[in-house]
């Protein structure tokens, strides 16, 4: 594990210094807790596309916001899952995905910014067709980032025992077993209303791993011939193995714009180095309660 983060740090670093030589003010992520206050009902729609086809997921979530450094929500996912037939030889596949529910906390000082958030998922989601483990899972993610004028660089470190979807990334399948995973990176503030974020990941899983591939339902026969660039995904609906059947690296760029206070749009792009993958991501998310209750307020 330690060599591979080794390696990933040099490319990581390039990619912070990079952001520093652009010159453009940096725009943090959203924080799990900040302005918002009492209960928020957020709408989004997001896709992935790759060699293995296209991951898209409608999710639904309502966070209720306490004060500026504590929330909690619950939400659930609907995944629409398109797989290159070419390549697994399956068909399309859909349905509701994992009920989850997050708490969130924040602090901020003049110096440094701590977020946190712990996420248990429930296995609602079909296994069968790789929507679920079909297990209880859960994710403790840790933020740490400080606004250096134009620039927000941040440190990410959780564990877990499931790989999570992120903004950049929806995987072709679903994992089953105990892992870290880092990010670094820095946030750069285009404009008000437009930020690019760029980042190096690494995924450290140890112990037995099990993937639930979304590209090849349960009885399907699935892609031919040995296992290519570590995706036994492609091949099998579920391999059990060893901390090396999910350990990944790689890096991610993204741009966020949110032309309004209620709109958040991103698009974004990452290279699974582990699995050879490129990844194009896009993402459309409606604050629900920022877009109605401003209606409401101005009479219209």
């Amino acid at each position: 594990m330690s060599k591979r983060i080794a390696n990933l740090w040099p490319p990581a670093l390039f990619l912070f210094f990079f952001g520093i030589s652009i010159g453009i003010h940096a725009q943090s992520s959203p924080s799990p807790a900040g302005d918002e206050r009492g209960l928020v009902f957020y709408e989004s729609f997001e896709g992935d596309s790759n060699s293995d086809g296209q991951v898209m997921v409608l999710s639904s979530s309502a966070t209720y916001h306490f004060n500026q450094h504590f929330s909690a929500g619950v939400g659930i996912p609907v995944y629409f899952d398109h797989p290159n037939s070419s390549t697994t030889g399956t068909t399309s596949t859909s349905g509701v995905g994992n009920v989850f529910a997050t708490v969130h906390a924040v602090w901020k000082s003049p110096f440094l910014k701590y977020g946190t958030a712990l996420t248990g998922i429930a296995p609602t989601g079909d296994s069968k067709k790789g929507l679920s483990t079909g297990h209880a899972t859960f994710d403790w993610d840790n933020r740490v980032n400080h606004d250096f004028g134009v620039l927000t660089p941040f440190f990410d470190l959780g564990v877990g025992n499931s790989i999570m979807d992120t903004r950049y990334f929806l995987r072709p399948f679903s994992s089953y077993g105990y892992l870290a995973h880092f990010e670094a990176g820095t946030d750069v503030d285009l404009s008000h209303s437009l930020s690019l974020t760029l980042s190096g990941y690494d995924i450290a899983p140890w112990g037995t791993q099990s993937v639930i591939s979304r590209v090849v339902p349960a009885g399907a026969p699935g892609k031919p011939g040995s296992v290519t660039h570590s995706r036994a995904f492609e091949n099998n609906h579920l391999t059990t193995g060893t901390a090396s059947l999910t350990s990944d690296e790689g890096f991610n760029a993204n741009l966020s714009f949110s032309p309004k206070p209620y709109l958040d749009l991103d698009l974004g792009y990452t290279r699974s180095l582990r699995y050879a993958l490129n990844s194009v991501s896009f993402g459309v998310g409606v604050n629900l309660s920022s877009l109605f209750g401003k209606k409401n307020q101005s009479g219209k």
